[in-house]
């Protein structure tokens, strides 16, 4: 079955005239020239962008989900699972050859140190978040700070702390006889909270010279 037929005044791929030119003239060598189209696909990704597999192959191939795109005496087949990622992008031919200028990018993989949104709406979630908002952060407000609850998993609180206690000297310090004492009498499915915050990057860390 024929796939769907797109408008060329508005493509998925736009395919310039020298690369157009370029492609009748190898399909000319072909046999059955005629019902060969132009197949674009997405066949994987490298170093933050995608990889393309380019080849002529028969119209008649395209199935109902795919995209076909009329070009003069030119079709362009685009398999549906690539629509897309190539929608907007531009073929063209120069000396070195076929060009593929895509301005997508593939949605990069979360790193090592990233973990997804956790979920706070558990009980023993809105009891940490309870405690912080009622006796953490009120106290280290006075210098500017804030204690912000990121997830809890497996009996673990992960918090983030930012303002003037994101670089603070005594962070650690805050955390241990702070926080956490208090998060551990307050609820007792918490066995420990660990700081994941990055305190390197503070902008304006809290900081009170000793007393001689």
């Amino acid at each position: 079955m024929m796939g769907q037929v797109s408008s060329v005044a508005d493509p998925v791929v736009t395919v310039t005239d020298p690369a157009r030119d370029k492609i009748l003239e190898v399909r000319a060598g072909e046999p059955e020239s005629d019902t060969l189209a132009l197949w674009i696909e997405v066949s994987g990704e490298a170093a933050g962008a995608y990889n393309y597999t380019m080849e002529l192959r028969p119209l008649a191939d395209a199935g109902d989900d795919d995209l076909v795109q009329r070009h003069d005496d030119l079709s362009v087949v685009v398999p549906a699972a690539s629509v897309e990622p190539l929608t907007g992008a531009t073929l063209d031919f120069t000396g070195s050859g076929m060009v593929m200028q895509n301005p997508n990018r593939p949605t990069a993989a979360p790193g090592p140190g990233s973990r997804p949104t956790a979920d706070l709406s558990g009980p023993v979630a809105q009891a940490v978040l309870t405690v912080l908002d009622e006796q953490i952060n009120p106290a280290i407000a006075a210098h500017g700070g804030s204690a912000d609850l990121v997830a809890v998993e497996d009996g673990v609180v992960y918090v983030r702390m930012s303002g003037g206690c994101q670089g603070c000297g005594l962070a650690a310090v805050t955390l241990t006889q702070g926080i956490e004492v208090a998060i551990l009498d307050a609820v007792p499915e918490i066995s420990s909270v660990i700081d994941v915050t990055d305190h390197a990057a503070g902008d304006n860390p809290y900081y009170e010279a000793a007393k001689k």
